[in-house]
């Protein structure tokens, strides 16, 4: 039985093991590898402080992704398919590693937070 989310550490498993996959991924991967060119060192902790905030209100996360997608937007346009996807690895990775009240949690956040995102990424 998968335990639930409970600290920054199974933060981290979750932030690397999807990112792991997102690097890879036939779909995705390109805009992270060769659109974006993600620095993964300066990215990843920076994930982790994101998430983090967002499931246990560390107020640690200072930044504006909105803005970072829309940049990434303008060099490549995103689409809905890539965002669905986005969600679905997100999801598969959260359900894969974990259960319980805060790994349904993150993975509604997840999913707000990319619907808005892609609704205002994708309006202009």
């Amino acid at each position: 039985m998968r335990s639930d989310i409970q600290n920054r550490t199974d933060i981290i498993l979750l932030v690397d093991t999807f990112y792991d996959k997102i690097k890879t991924d036939p779909v995705i991967g390109f805009l992270f590898t060769d659109v974006a060119h993600v620095n993964w060192e300066s990215h990843l902790p920076r994930m982790y402080d994101f998430w983090e905030n967002i499931l246990f209100y560390t107020g640690n996360f200072e930044g504006n992704p909105m803005q970072k997608h829309k940049k990434l937007h303008h060099k490549h346009p995103l689409t809905i398919q890539h965002f669905h996807h986005w969600n679905k690895l997100f999801n598969e990775t959260v359900d894969e590693l974990f259960q319980g009240p805060k790994a349904e949690e993150i993975k509604e956040r997840a999913m707000h937070i990319s619907s808005v995102m892609q609704i205002k990424t994708l309006a202009g």
